[in-house]
């Protein structure tokens, strides 16, 4: 008398590979559209940060603290596409990797906008600095 496993009982023996999850199709379009227009956010980010340079007019009549303002406008032109290049790889990471990814960009939009106003805050003390 011979016993004999059947095919499927082989499949017990060793467990079969963790399937990776599928990417969606809705994410890779919406990560792509907002990875094209990332660059054109810190292209307006870093123009608007030009604009703090017009904050020395007021240096006539108080003391201003220039090194404190250089860092303040320098930030604001720098850091847009300091972002950029960090949410480009994070995002690129997260497609590799198939995780939704389509938020990472619209992060990196928001963080742009605050450093603005973190440089526009340090430009403004470096003008009231006596």
């Amino acid at each position: 008398m011979t016993y004999s496993l059947s095919p499927d009982s082989y499949r017990t023996l060793r467990p079969e590979p963790a399937a990776r999850p599928a990417r969606r199709g809705w994410d890779l379009a919406l990560t792509i559209v907002f990875l094209v227009l990332l660059p054109l956010a810190a292209l307006a980010c870093s123009y608007a940060g030009f604009f703090l340079a017009f904050a020395a007019d007021a240096c006539g009549s108080v003391n201003c603290d220039y090194g404190v303002m250089n860092v303040g406008f320098w930030s604001a032109v720098i850091a847009p596409w300091v972002v950029l290049l960090v949410a480009v790889v994070v995002a690129i990471v997260r497609l590799v990797r198939h995780r939704i990814t389509f938020w990472v960009p619209l992060v990196g939009i928001v963080v742009m906008a605050a450093t603005w106003f973190v440089a526009a805050a340090i430009v403004s003390a470096g003008i009231s600095a006596s």
